[in-house]
Parts: C-alpha cells; structure tokens; sequence
C-alpha cells in the first residue's frame, strides 16, 4: 500500500553557511522525507531546490506569507513561481486571507481567475491555500466546499493553526475578553486556572478532526502540516505557541504544586487520530503531510556529518541544526507508524 507523500519543513533557520543545508539534505535521505522548501522569491527557490533530498523527491514549495492570492498582483507572483517551477514542484501553498470571510463571493471569483490561469500551464504545481488567517474553521471549510470544481487550487490544513484557534475560542468563553496565550507570561498558576487552560486544550482534537472530516466530501487533494502546540509554550523562537513537536512537553508553574508537566494539544496519540481521519475522509491518493516543526535551539552532536563542519571553528549553529532536523525525523517516525493499517485503530476507516 502505497504511503502518501511525508514532507518536512526545508530552510536554513539557523545562522551559518550552506553547509547547514548540505546538513539537511543528509538527514532527510536518511529519514526518506520530502523536502517542503521556505522561498521568498524565484531566486531563493531556485537555490534551495539544488539541496532537496534528491532530484525526484516530493518538494513543495511555500510561498511568502505576503502573497495575497485575491488581489491581481499576488495572483501574478503565483502564476510566476508555478510556471518557473511547472514539474519541479508538485505543491505551491500560499496563506488564506481574513476576507475571506467577510467577502467569500469575491474570493470565489479570485480563485476562479487564478485557477483558469495555472490550467494553462503545462505540469504546473497544484496550489494549496492554508488555513492561517485565523478565520472560523467553518468558514475555512466552507470555501473548500466552494472550490469543489476546480482543479489546480486546493486548500492545506494546518492542524496547529486550527488547534490553537480552536483553544483560544474555548477559553475566551470561559473568560471574556482574554487570551489563554498570554498566560504564559504568568509567574504561576492557580490549579482552577491551568484546570480551564487544559479544559480548553482538551478541545483541539475534536475541532480538527471535524474540519478534516468537513474537506473530505469536497473530493480534492488536501495538503496537511502538521504541528503541535500548547498556549502555555514558550520555547520557540518566534514567540508562537504552536510549531512543536508532537512529543513535546511543556513546562507549568502552579502556585501550589511547584512545576508540573502538560502535554501538548494532540501528543503521538493525537497525530495517529489526525492521520487516521484524512487517510479515511479523503484517501491516501488524495493527502499529502508537511511536519512543520520549528528549531528550539538546543544542540545535538554531528555524528556522522561531522566532516561536514570541518572549517567550523565553533559547531553551535551545527549542533542546533542537528537536533531540529533530530526532531523532524523522529516526528516523521511517528506520522509513518500512524499510516499503519491497524495502528491503535488509524488507517482503517469504517462506515
């Protein structure tokens, strides 16, 4: 049974040469990941495809988050990357827009255009619009639906982004007016305080196996990334409380209890149900995976790609290279484990 394509996320995001990517190379050969490549611009594409896994690899290729794809001018740098990069690439994925959802007819007719036009380019990649706006889920799911009859412009799932719309939406219920994400900056926590946090947490899960299961009936191949995440996480760089790995932990600090360990939204478990209900809802010809784990910045020694670094006099931007892409390949482990027939129930779809 063939296994749809697994991809992770490909960019030198570490301070250092291309070394760190000839770095990434390796440990996606080894790991037997596609490469889902960061571009800007055509040039920036154009030299990061020379490092992808090898030549016939899956690649992708995510596009500035700039882009809007409704508006005349994005469409265009769209239609100049798919025909730069018509058989190249088998995937563009662009950010969706928060008009969407007060001007959907307008965005309907924006993707209408812009799917008329990559039609007429030979073997030109497939676009995927993300949900990342922060949009409803339903309304997310509802576009979807709205594109049904096109042929080059799908949607991607990005089930961190929903989970953490998804938790923020339950807390705020809870308590009007605040976000469970700048908890974080507490100094402590009182335990019916984290009990409304995990509360909130708990709900992820359902949420984005519900709009997984809303995309399936459209019958169009659906784009995942995947990530984990937790409001109460601080460790990545940029500030963002999603990015993680699924095997995650996140640290707490309760006013009563001293430090105390929470797991993230989804966990391994949480993966094996997401993967279980696309392969299910769409099929495995139809989904394709993105891990979309950001770097930590903690250090992992280079092994067998120490001659890589040779001229490196200090390895620290290598070593932190070394254990993001560890992290990666142990996540990628764990999606292909989920794609099992049979693994605690995932992959095996019943009426």
């Amino acid at each position: 049974m063939t296994n749809p394509a697994t991809l992770g996320l490909f960019q030198k995001r570490i301070e250092g040469d291309d070394c760190l990517l000839e770095l990434a190379r390796l440990r996606f050969q080894q790991a037997g990941m596609g490469a889902e490549l960061y571009a800007a611009n055509l040039s920036e594409l154009e030299w990061l495809l020379q490092f992808r896994p090898a030549p016939d690899c899956v690649s992708f290729a995510h596009l500035a988050r700039d882009i809007d794809w409704g508006a005349e001018r994005g469409q265009d740098r769209i239609v100049e990357f798919a025909g730069r990069f018509a058989g190249r690439v088998r995937g563009l994925v662009v950010h969706d827009q928060p008009g969407m959802a007060s001007n959907p007819k307008a965005f309907l007719d924006a993707a209408r255009r812009l799917d008329s036009r990559l039609s007429r380019i030979d073997a030109a990649p497939l676009l995927f619009i993300e949900y990342a706006a922060g949009l409803d889920p339903e309304v997310f799911a509802a576009f979807c639906g709205s594109i049904r009859g096109l042929h080059k412009i799908s949607v991607c799932v990005d089930v961190g982004h929903v989970g953490i719309w998804q938790v923020r939406s339950a807390y705020s219920r809870r308590r009007p007016g605040r976000d469970v994400c700048s908890l974080k900056s507490e100094s402590h926590l009182s335990p019916d305080l984290l009990a409304e946090v995990e509360a909130a947490v708990d709900s992820a899960l359902p949420r984005v196996l519900g709009l997984i299961g809303s995309v399936g009936p459209a019958g169009k191949p659906v784009h995942f990334h995947l990530h984990d995440g937790h409001p109460l996480s601080r460790t990545s760089p940029f500030g963002v409380p999603d990015h993680l790995s699924f095997l995650a932990e996140i640290p707490a600090i309760t006013e009563s209890s001293g430090r105390r360990i929470l797991a993230p939204m989804f966990g391994a478990a949480g993966l094996a149900q997401i993967v279980s209900t696309a392969l299910c809802a769409l099929g495995r010809e139809w989904v394709s995976f993105t891990l979309e784990i950001h770097p930590a910045h903690q250090r992992l020694g280079l092994g067998d790609a120490a001659g890589l670094f040779g001229h490196w006099r200090d390895k620290t931007g290598a070593e932190e290279m070394n254990q993001w892409l560890s992290v990666l390949a142990d996540n990628h482990r764990l999606l292909l484990d989920s794609m099992k027939p049979g693994t605690d129930g995932t992959a095996v779809c019943t009426e």
